[in-house]
């Protein structure tokens, strides 16, 4: 992911923002939901991965059977740029463990080039194929253009609007109008009102997606590293606090996904997330298992 990158983060301050007054309200609804974490990268096909998460034999085919075998979901971002089709799906679904879950990109085509207008036979193209995947299909995430404003609030609610209800779906802001004065609140406003959660971005280059507002007791979070970079390490350490509070407040369903340049370093940062937030909140994640001599891990 190339959105807010920077070459040189010597002065960016990766502090956590203060969180919105809000999310307490949002997350004290009784629910009768257990607590689900799902973490994972942003793809499998990395061949880099071959003898150091993939056994050293592994053919590109299985990537994804080898995958799911170390983490417990992914970002789809390949949906972004193809709507799967049923036996691309039924594949996927034979390929993963039973509480594997995939978080699907909405395709370009509705998101940025019709910019959700006029979208309704693709969206339920889409939302038709995702459905296949049943029992796994997590939360759906639509990541709105560079060039959607806030002026355009108008057009997201009616394409909310018309959504359907049983597709889970998280929206990712990106253009800076929305977070101006008061903008981003009325936006969550609306998102509470259908039932729609909030993608929040941590990197290093736009601090002011890393808005902290949750509007649903789901939420998906989007972690860029910057090749396990010391401050890498100690952004995580804040989230797993902030984390742990939301966690106690009643957030319910968390998608953590680790971005790093070329995604060759995510496992081992997905590897120190997990161990530090089983540490911290008690959990009992499944941690990846790394065959590199070099790589140690350390909590404290």
């Amino acid at each position: 992911m190339d959105f807010g990158k920077l070459k040189d983060i010597s002065n960016v301050d990766f502090s956590l923002p203060a969180e919105s007054n809000e999310n307490k309200r949002v997350l004290s609804q009784k629910s009768d939901k257990v607590l689900e974490v799902y973490v994972g990268c942003p793809i499998w096909a990395t061949k880099e991965w071959v003898g150091k998460i993939y056994p050293s034999n592994a053919q590109s085919k299985d990537y994804l059977k080898y995958y799911a075998q170390q983490f417990n979901s992914i970002e789809l971002n390949t949906t972004h740029y193809r709507v799967p089709d049923t036996e691309t799906i039924e594949k996927w679904k034979e390929d993963v463990t039973k509480d594997f879950k995939f978080s699907p990109k909405f395709p370009q085509p509705i998101s940025h080039d019709k910019k959700l207008q006029g979208v309704g036979l693709m969206v339920k193209e889409f939302c038709d194929a995702i459905a296949g995947l049943e029992e796994h299909l997590g939360t759906s995430f639509l990541q709105l253009p560079p060039f959607f404003e806030f002026k355009d609030l108008h057009i997201l609610e009616l394409f909310l609007k018309s959504f359907p209800k049983e597709i889970p779906l998280a929206v990712e802001f990106r253009h800076a109008s929305w977070f101006k004065n008061d903008a981003f609140e009325k936006t969550a406003q609306i998102l509470e009102k259908y039932q729609v959660s909030t993608v929040i971005t941590d990197v290093a280059g736009r601090r002011d997606v890393l808005h902290q507002r949750i509007t649903t007791d789901t939420l998906i979070i989007r972690f860029v590293g910057n090749t396990l970079h010391p401050t890498d390490y100690t952004r995580i350490d804040a989230w797993v606090e902030q984390l742990k509070n939301w966690f106690e407040q009643g957030l319910k369903t968390l998608y953590f996904f680790v971005h790093e340049p070329d995604n060759v370093l995510a496992p081992d940062l997905s590897v120190y997330f997990i161990q530090k937030l089983n540490n911290v909140c008690k959990l009992q994640l499944k941690i990846p298992q790394i065959k590199q001599k070099d790589i140690q891990i350390k909590l404290f």
